[in-house]
């Protein structure tokens, strides 16, 4: 019975996806479809729907919203432009400093929004012409903005590192908040590291000198946005909030920050307010039917199948955690990165913890996979906005963005089999 649920469910999927079905609604159908096998059709449904709604009613998901409304409010409230001035002060006369400037912007506003899709249209939108003026090869630009984009959902504040903590039954958030720290920041240093041999390649122009006073003044308007960081991570490592708090106190600290700067004018709230709707309905959407789906398999004993399959293969953990990674740099092609969390944490967690893996570390080591999926084809929600930013097709893309690619990969390695790098922090905080 259970081959025969594994069965069903994998191929209606498959199929629904295929022909075009939106990944939330082929995830509610299969699930319903899988459940058909030992229930009826009307039971099946309520109990369907049932988990859906009992899948969105957790207090920590009600973050997720906040986040996403204060990641929409500093894409308009010129956030973005300090932080670029900020890392261009920083870079100096480095040959190729667009490129650095860009990791770096990104890497800054990716963590104080938590989206790499507000990072990438934002530090894209800024940068991409004047990199091209300054005669930066199109691609190369926009494989370092789509790859540098993600770095911001390992870095906290991230929505998707709230949804691993959901999933894995209540992995402190400020932990997992604290672990992505360094890895990010690793990840960041790999890809300017890429970008560098490519900087040496192509001959790309100096930047320009920066002075100690300019640096400082440029730093000193960037840190108003910075304190946003110090504000939400340190009020949740010191236990004065909770994250859910700390993601309200973040749109009001923004929002605040916004009309200082100028930038945002009260009759642009109706437009941000209703973006966030969007991007909010769609993520919960996915949630739920995600949080149904991983139910349904539980219900039918599928990751108590795949677990033992797993193990059955070997006992080395670093054989496990190989295996693991390369499932789900797999997933990561074909699905989005929400419901690839919460469907495969149930099932490779309990794997990978009996075997003696931190579960902070898992869900850094799984955030981390799934970010390369977000910038390669077919599914990849970073790529596709990152060309629409650079105006170039995907095509003319990926070649340039194969290095980045195996970059990342490279870094996710070191990021497994180094577990000092995502737990050093927790630890010192005594997370």
């Amino acid at each position: 019975m259970e081959y025969i649920s594994i069965l069903i469910l994998v191929l209606s999927f498959i199929t629904l996806m295929g022909i075009g079905v939106p990944v939330a609604w082929s995830l509610g159908i299969a699930s319903f479809l899988t459940l058909l096998v030992s229930v009826a059709a009307i039971p099946s449904a309520t109990t369907i729907a049932q988990r859906m709604g009992t899948g969105l009613d957790s207090f920590a998901l009600l973050a997720i919203p906040f986040f996403v409304l204060a990641g929409e409010i500093m894409n308009r409230g010129g956030i973005a432009n300090r932080l670029i001035e900020m890392a261009k002060a920083m870079t100096g006369k480095l040959p190729g400093g667009l490129l650095y400037v860009n990791v770096i912007a990104a890497m800054l506003f990716g963590a104080i929004a938590g989206s790499a899709a507000a990072a990438v249209s934002a530090i894209g939108g800024i940068l991409g012409k004047r990199m091209e003026q300054e005669g930066y090869p199109k691609g190369l630009g926009a494989a370092v903005n789509i790859t540098s984009s993600t770095t911001g959902l390992i870095i906290p504040p991230s929505n998707i590192l709230i949804v691993y903590s959901l999933a894995s039954g209540g992995v402190s958030i400020a932990a997992l908040f604290v672990a992505g720290y360094l890895p990010g920041i690793f990840i960041g240093l790999v890809l300017m590291l890429t970008a560098a041999i490519f900087i040496k390649k192509h001959n790309l122009p100096e930047g320009e000198v920066s002075s100690f006073k300019e640096l400082f003044e440029k730093s000193v308007r960037a840190f108003p946005a910075l304190l946003l960081l110090f504000i939400v991570i340190g009020g949740i490592v010191a236990g004065v909030f909770t994250a859910t708090e700390a993601s309200a106190i973040a749109v009001v600290y923004t929002l605040a920050l916004s009309f200082f700067y100028k930038e945002l004018k009260v009759k642009d709230l109706p437009a941000i307010l209703l973006k966030s709707s969007e991007t909010t309905a769609v993520v919960l959407l996915l949630v739920a039917t995600s949080m149904s789906m991983s139910w349904v398999m539980s219900s039918e004993d599928i990751p108590q199948s795949i677990s033992e399959a797993l193990l059955s293969l070997s006992d080395n953990i670093f054989v496990i955690l190989i295996i693991i990674n390369l499932m789900l740099l797999f997933v990561g092609i074909f699905m989005d990165m929400t419901p690839a969390v919460l469907i495969f944490t149930p099932i490779f967690l309990p794997v990978v913890t009996a075997l003696g893996v931190d579960p902070v570390h898992f869900g850094i080591i799984m955030i981390l996979n799934l970010c390369i999926g977000l910038c390669t084809p077919p599914v990849g929600s970073v790529l596709f906005l990152g060309v629409q930013v650079a105006q170039m097709s995907i095509q003319k893309a990926v070649k340039p963005l194969i290095p980045f690619f195996i970059a990342m990969i490279l870094g996710l390695i070191v990021v497994t089999l180094w577990p000092g790098l995502t737990l050093w922090l927790p630890r010192l905080f005594g997370l």
